[in-house]
């Protein structure tokens, strides 16, 4: 690139140390000062834009081949390794600022406020960094998983998916690297278009189609709330640039002079800019489209709705904490806490009852992001931020072992039709990446997953009551659904990984087969017979090396990442990244230096301990209920077969409540009844308001000339001569009667 890193190094190195301070708001000033980056930094989200316009031109020259995967994964693999520079070139503290362009400049004054500019710039601290290092990272990896998962699709479609794969990292790393909200906001909406795109990527499949249209109108309900964040954030602040917004917050005045804690603004911005994080992290109320996003190719699954897009909320709340913490009362991190402990448990108690393994990986993402807020919320950044990274990794490993198994078992993903994995030939790399994925999410002791959510918990409980309202009930919650997140992910590998070997192929034969079926023979057999034939000669077939490779490297990846908690004087590596950001939070000055104890010992030792009970509980419960006979040598287990297990008269006494949970608590049907149809109904009474209505004054008054000329054509055209002279005769005498009557 014409730069050695002793240049860069130089470069970045040059700055004097940004002052320290005790205090969040001074740390936040510290982060904003910076020094200016070398250009290259520019090449990492400009790469993955020119993936999509390579590959748009392979689709124009209808290629075939796998050279789309390879441009992007090409591409991405660098995007990475650029990131991989800046980190390393990067001196602990210092910001590193890029403005490549003047994006947008408005003014109508000249006084304070009366100015909106945003350039298309970068701003990398620690926090930007951090969520760099695993977007690139990972989008690499998950794509070279889609070249061999996407193959039987290749030409426009393998086309049309990589180029709106490399859209998404692009609006990607907008959001995280941008110096400003505008770019922030600019990502945020470009990788809702691509959830959109990738969701419904199947588009003749009707409920991949409903899902992605569900994504997007949910989506745009919590972008509202951003927008409307930011609008207020600039007429409060006079800035939507982060180090003059965190300087301005610093003072604690307004752009207009108005002490902060004084105003409304001072909670209102927060809560706006919590709807947007929640609808895009699928947190409370919005929850309910990411689900149903599991219709996509698990490629997306995997890097949109488990490791990176869904994590942009989690990323806004922690980069705009000084704001949070302005708010004297914490209204808006009480809103924060108790919105992801509620969500934890929720989906918790929704995935123990589902036998899809996608949709229960999908639920489990659910609580897990509301591990991350409920962090956020009680001050423990360090422990959010630590819990988004480990989840990236151990997540996106769940997802595309799931994925090899529907890619194996032609579409196949319910649990009680299918198991003993292991002991099918080709499958024991992703029976032993689902194992080590497991481990982590269900917080086993020593692991990356384990050490993260213990951060989130004891903080819970650190926090008082005083200053986050409930902040140690949350805590409870949080413990339980812990137990309740290690039953529900080995509940998936004993059923499905381990046990008897039984197998039923999915829909994808089923449909190959009919089609194969009226091929050879001119005309097709019966729907189950064929279905049935298909079944009897199935045989799985296992991942080849792409699929192996990145699950293997990924599961180095969920075990390194444990390791990271040892690294570094402030909790650990990502505490450091933290420590450099505008999320770093002085914890004994917010909550006056007192620490609470939890069965009489400090919290974060004790957590160790409390935690690892309830992850090895929920273990037990999962081979209790659901193992297969001799696990390890202990018959603890009994399920000889892949439907029936010793759960199954427990759920069926405990009806209705284990119906509502399999059918998600009619959260679905509930939104369908209050906001669907009300809506539908106004739709269809505008519609016919604005036909009869509208359009008919419209008609009315169009068709009043027309028909009057029609109606005295027809009774005054005769086509007589002295009828004519006659009718002109009695109008002059009108018109003479008419001149008199004014004139006298």
């Amino acid at each position: 690139m014409g730069v050695s890193m002793t240049t860069i190094m130089d470069a970045i190195l040059s700055a004097a140390v940004a002052q320290h301070g005790g205090e969040a708001a001074h740390a936040a000033v510290a982060a904003s000062h910076g020094v200016t980056g070398p250009l290259w930094i520019g090449l990492i989200p400009l790469l993955p834009l020119l993936g999509v316009v390579l590959v748009t031109l392979l689709a124009c020259f209808n290629e075939k081949s796998k050279m789309p995967a390879w441009i992007s994964v090409g591409l991405l693999a660098v995007s990475f390794l650029l990131t991989l520079f800046a980190y390393l070139g990067w001196n602990g503290h210092d910001a590193i600022h890029l403005k490549l362009w003047d994006w947008i400049g408005l003014s109508w004054g000249d006084l304070r406020g009366q100015t909106l500019a945003a350039g298309f710039a970068f701003y990398f601290d620690g926090l930007s960094l951090l969520w760099m290092l695993f977007v690139t990272g990972l989008a690499c990896l998950i794509g070279l998983y889609a070249s061999e998962y996407m193959e039987h699709d290749a030409g426009l479609g393998y086309c049309r998916f990589f180029a709106a794969f490399n859209l998404f990292v692009f609006s990607m790393s907008c959001l995280v690297m941008g110096d400003n909200l505008l770019m922030l906001f600019l990502g945020w909406e470009g990788v809702g278009l691509c959830s959109y795109l990738l969701i419904g990527y199947f588009y003749k499949k009707k409920s991949a189609v409903d899902a992605g249209m569900k994504a997007f109108v949910v989506n745009r309900i919590g972008d509202l709330g951003l927008l409307m964040g930011m609008l207020l954030t600039f007429t409060t602040f006079g800035t939507l640039q982060y180090d003059a917004l965190f300087n301005q917050i610093h003072t604690g005045l307004t752009a207009g002079g108005t002490p902060l804690s004084q105003t409304w603004q001072v909670w209102a911005i927060p809560l706006l800019l919590m709807g947007g994080a929640f609808g895009k992290s699928a947190q409370l109320f919005f929850y309910v489209w990411l689900p149903d996003a599991m219709e996509g190719p698990t490629p997306v699954s995997a890097l949109i709705h488990a490791a990176t897009m869904v994590t942009a909320g989690v990323y806004l709340v922690a980069r705009m904490m000084p704001l949070y913490l302005a708010d004297p009362a914490h209204i808006a991190l009480t809103a924060v806490t108790w919105g992801g402990a509620i969500t934890a448990f929720w989906s918790a108690t929704i995935a123990v009852a589902q036998f899809d393994i996608k949709r229960i990986m999908g639920y489990s993402t659910i609580s897990q992001l509301g591990y991350m807020f409920a962090g956020l919320g009680v001050l423990a950044t360090t422990g959010g931020v630590f819990h988004v990274f480990t989840h990236a990794f151990f997540k996106a490993t769940l997802f595309l072992s799931c994925g090899a198994v529907m890619h194996g078992f032609a579409g196949q993903l319910d649990m009680r039709k299918l198991s003993g994995l292991w002991s099918i030939n080709g499958f024991r790399v992703v029976v032993i990446a689902m194992l080590i994925g497991c481990l982590n999410l269900s917080g086993f002791p020593f692991t990356g997953g384990y050490f993260s959510k213990d951060m989130i918990i004891a903080e819970a409980f650190v926090t008082p009551d005083s200053v986050i309202a409930g902040s140690s009930w949350a805590g409870w919650l949080l413990l339980l659904t812990a137990g309740m997140t290690a039953y529900y992910t080995f509940r998936v590998f004993f059923r499905v990984f381990v046990g008897p070997v039984v197998y039923e192929p999915g829909e994808d034969l089923h449909a190959h087969d009919d089609h194969e079926h009226a091929d050879a023979h001119g005309h097709g057999h019966g729907h189950d017979d064929a279905h049935d034939h298909a079944a009897e000669h199935f045989h799985p077939h296992g991942p080849k090396w792409a699929i192996n490779l990145v699950l293997t490297l990924l599961s180095v990846g969920c075990i390194l990442s444990a390791g990271l908690y040892f690294l570094g004087d402030h909790h650990g590596w990502a505490g450091g990244m933290v420590h450099a950001s505008s999320a770093v939070v002085d914890t004994h000055a917010v909550e006056g230096g007192e620490e609470a104890l939890l069965f009489g010992q400090p919290p974060h030792e004790i957590m160790f301990y409390i935690s690892a009970v309830f992850g090895f509980g929920g273990i037990l419960l999962a081979a209790w209920f659901h193992g297969p006979k001799g696990i390890a040598g202990l018959l603890i287990g009994g399920r000889t077969t892949a439907a029936e297990v010793r759960m199954d008269p427990i759920a069926k006494a405990l009806r209705p409540i284990s119906t509502w949970a399999v059918r998600k608590w009619y959260v679905d049907e509930f939104y369908h009844l209050v906001l669907v149809t009300p809506l539908k109904i106004f739709a269809h009474l505008f519609h016919w308001f604005d036909k009869l209505i509208v359009d008919g004054l419209v008609n009315f008054f169009g068709a009043t000339p027309r028909v009057s000329s029609d109606a005295i054509g027809e009774s005054t055209q005769t086509g007589v001569l002295h009828d004519y002279a006659l009718r002109m005769v009695a109008g002059i005498a009108v018109v003479l009667v008419v001149v008199v009557l004014v004139l006298f």
